[in-house]
């Protein structure tokens, strides 16, 4: 015989569940009601549940675009990959650590993935290769500014 579920141990489960979650890692509100829907859990009970644990600041989109930009650009994705994956985390503001970051930081960190990924040899005649590697840059979220001057790099010690 099924228990029926009533809305108390509905909402200790949801609490219980959002605890555990936010416990491993920062969760945007967004995606945190998501895993929550996942378990069948009631709507009302999950908005009522993030919006307590909004009040009490364990759960802010802020600190998770922040904290999700930083690993981010930390593994080499450039400005438009992140934006994009915050907005379909539920997060529609740039973080601070994307906004400091000026064009140049942004290609100086293109060309770094450049040198790692396929070294700083000159490129400038060879179309193919050219292409390639602006499609790795492209597909990691640089900007074609960015890519066209990690393009241009020629590491001095290649010579």
């Amino acid at each position: 015989m099924a228990k029926e579920e009533n809305p108390e141990d509905q909402e200790y489960r949801a609490r219980s569940v959002a605890l555990r979650l936010l416990a491993r890692r920062e969760h945007s509100r967004m995606e945190l009601g998501l895993k929550l829907r996942q378990r069948r859990l009631e709507a009302s009970v999950i908005e009522r549940v993030l919006d307590e644990y909004e009040a009490e600041g364990w759960l802010d989109d802020n600190r998770f675009a922040d904290v999700y930009a930083r690993q981010r650009v930390d593994l080499g994705y450039g400005p438009l990959r992140v934006t994009a994956e915050l907005q379909q985390r539920g997060v529609h503001t740039t973080p601070e650590c994307v906004d400091e970051m000026s064009d140049d930081d942004w290609a100086e960190q293109a060309t770094r993935l450049r040198c790692k990924r396929f070294g700083g040899h000159d490129i400038r005649n060879d179309w193919d290769e050219k292409a390639r590697q602006a499609r790795f840059l492209t597909r990691r979220g640089f900007t074609a500014a960015h890519v066209e001057r990690a393009l241009e790099h020629v590491d001095q010690s290649d010579d």
